[in-house]
Protein backbone atom coordinates (compact mmCIF):
# COMPACT_ATOMS: atom_id res chain seq x y z
CA UNK A 1 0.00 0.00 0.00
CA UNK A 2 1.23 3.71 -0.63
CA UNK A 3 1.62 5.63 2.53
CA UNK A 4 0.05 9.03 2.97
CA UNK A 5 2.16 11.91 2.60
CA UNK A 6 1.23 13.85 6.16
CA UNK A 7 2.85 17.29 7.89
CA UNK A 8 4.91 15.11 10.62
CA UNK A 9 7.09 13.69 7.73
CA UNK A 10 10.60 15.18 7.33
CA UNK A 11 10.03 15.28 3.11
CA UNK A 12 10.99 17.58 0.96
CA UNK A 13 7.57 18.20 -0.56
CA UNK A 14 5.97 18.76 2.86
CA UNK A 15 8.70 21.24 3.78
CA UNK A 16 8.13 23.27 0.06
CA UNK A 17 4.28 22.98 0.37
CA UNK A 18 4.15 24.23 4.27
CA UNK A 19 7.75 25.10 5.44
CA UNK A 20 9.62 23.66 8.66
CA UNK A 21 6.86 24.94 11.30
CA UNK A 22 4.25 23.95 9.19
CA UNK A 23 2.73 27.42 7.76
CA UNK A 24 1.97 27.37 4.36
CA UNK A 25 4.66 28.69 2.00
CA UNK A 26 3.50 28.47 -1.92
CA UNK A 27 6.37 29.13 -4.59
CA UNK A 28 6.44 31.89 -6.22
CA UNK A 29 5.95 31.36 -9.99
CA UNK A 30 9.17 32.06 -12.37
CA UNK A 31 8.97 35.99 -13.61
CA UNK A 32 11.47 37.43 -15.38
CA UNK A 33 11.91 41.21 -17.22
CA UNK A 34 12.60 41.08 -21.19
CA UNK A 35 14.19 43.94 -22.25
CA UNK A 36 12.08 45.45 -25.61
CA UNK A 37 13.09 48.90 -26.60
CA UNK A 38 15.31 51.92 -26.52
CA UNK A 39 13.02 54.96 -26.65
CA UNK A 40 12.10 58.23 -24.44
CA UNK A 41 9.18 60.32 -22.88
CA UNK A 42 7.18 62.04 -25.23
CA UNK A 43 5.47 65.15 -23.96
CA UNK A 44 7.57 65.99 -20.65
CA UNK A 45 7.47 69.52 -22.19
CA UNK A 46 4.01 69.96 -21.53
CA UNK A 47 4.48 68.40 -17.46
CA UNK A 48 3.79 71.16 -15.36
CA UNK A 49 6.50 71.41 -12.88
CA UNK A 50 8.74 69.22 -15.06
CA UNK A 51 12.14 71.03 -14.28
CA UNK A 52 10.76 70.58 -9.96
CA UNK A 53 10.41 67.29 -10.43
CA UNK A 54 13.88 66.57 -12.72
CA UNK A 55 16.23 66.00 -10.06
CA UNK A 56 14.10 63.49 -8.28
CA UNK A 57 14.00 61.31 -11.52
CA UNK A 58 16.67 58.75 -11.01
CA UNK A 59 18.37 56.29 -13.59
CA UNK A 60 17.31 53.26 -13.39
CA UNK A 61 13.57 54.54 -11.58
CA UNK A 62 11.07 52.34 -12.56
CA UNK A 63 8.18 53.62 -14.66
CA UNK A 64 4.58 52.26 -15.01
CA UNK A 65 2.84 52.21 -18.15
CA UNK A 66 -0.90 52.55 -18.62
CA UNK A 67 -3.35 52.59 -21.32
CA UNK A 68 -5.13 55.77 -22.85
CA UNK A 69 -7.12 53.91 -25.49
CA UNK A 70 -9.85 56.86 -25.31
CA UNK A 71 -6.81 59.26 -25.69
CA UNK A 72 -8.14 62.21 -28.55
CA UNK A 73 -5.07 62.51 -30.23
CA UNK A 74 -3.74 58.72 -29.71
CA UNK A 75 -5.60 55.71 -29.72
CA UNK A 76 -2.99 53.63 -28.65
CA UNK A 77 -1.69 56.07 -26.38
CA UNK A 78 0.66 54.56 -23.10
CA UNK A 79 0.90 57.26 -20.21
CA UNK A 80 4.11 56.82 -18.43
CA UNK A 81 4.12 57.52 -14.13
CA UNK A 82 6.66 57.34 -11.86
CA UNK A 83 5.67 55.38 -8.61
CA UNK A 84 4.20 58.47 -7.15
CA UNK A 85 1.51 58.54 -9.80
CA UNK A 86 2.89 61.85 -11.80
CA UNK A 87 2.74 61.39 -15.42
CA UNK A 88 5.25 62.24 -16.94
CA UNK A 89 4.76 62.12 -20.20
CA UNK A 90 4.01 58.91 -23.12
CA UNK A 91 6.02 56.23 -25.25
CA UNK A 92 5.80 58.34 -28.52
CA UNK A 93 3.46 57.66 -30.89
CA UNK A 94 5.70 56.33 -33.95
CA UNK A 95 6.64 53.51 -31.54
CA UNK A 96 3.64 52.64 -29.22
CA UNK A 97 1.46 50.57 -31.78
CA UNK A 98 3.24 46.95 -30.29
CA UNK A 99 3.36 48.07 -27.25
CA UNK A 100 -0.36 48.89 -27.10
CA UNK A 101 -1.72 45.66 -28.36
CA UNK A 102 0.90 43.83 -25.71
CA UNK A 103 -0.76 45.66 -23.30
CA UNK A 104 -4.09 45.69 -24.49
CA UNK A 105 -3.61 41.70 -24.55
CA UNK A 106 -2.85 41.57 -21.16
CA UNK A 107 1.07 41.74 -20.98
CA UNK A 108 2.70 43.96 -18.08
CA UNK A 109 5.48 46.87 -19.94
CA UNK A 110 7.45 49.13 -17.58
CA UNK A 111 10.21 51.03 -18.04
CA UNK A 112 13.47 52.09 -16.62
CA UNK A 113 14.71 55.60 -17.03
CA UNK A 114 18.24 55.18 -18.88
CA UNK A 115 19.46 59.05 -18.92
CA UNK A 116 18.59 62.51 -18.86
CA UNK A 117 19.54 65.65 -20.28
CA UNK A 118 18.09 69.02 -21.27
CA UNK A 119 18.25 70.08 -24.89
CA UNK A 120 17.14 73.40 -24.66
CA UNK A 121 14.44 73.72 -22.60
CA UNK A 122 13.32 70.26 -23.18
CA UNK A 123 14.13 67.62 -20.47
CA UNK A 124 14.70 64.40 -22.64
CA UNK A 125 14.29 61.02 -20.82
CA UNK A 126 15.37 58.27 -22.15
CA UNK A 127 13.92 54.87 -21.24
CA UNK A 128 13.91 51.41 -21.69
CA UNK A 129 10.67 49.27 -22.22
CA UNK A 130 10.47 45.79 -20.43
CA UNK A 131 7.78 43.18 -20.57
CA UNK A 132 7.55 41.04 -17.30
CA UNK A 133 6.78 37.05 -18.64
Amino acid sequence: MSELITATQDTGLVNLLHGKGGDLAVPMPFERDIFLFDTYIAGTSYVEGIEDLEPFLMEGEKLNFFREPHNAYDSKAIVIKNDDGIKLGYVPKKDNAVFSRLMDAGKMLFGRISAKKYKGSWLKIDIKIYLRD
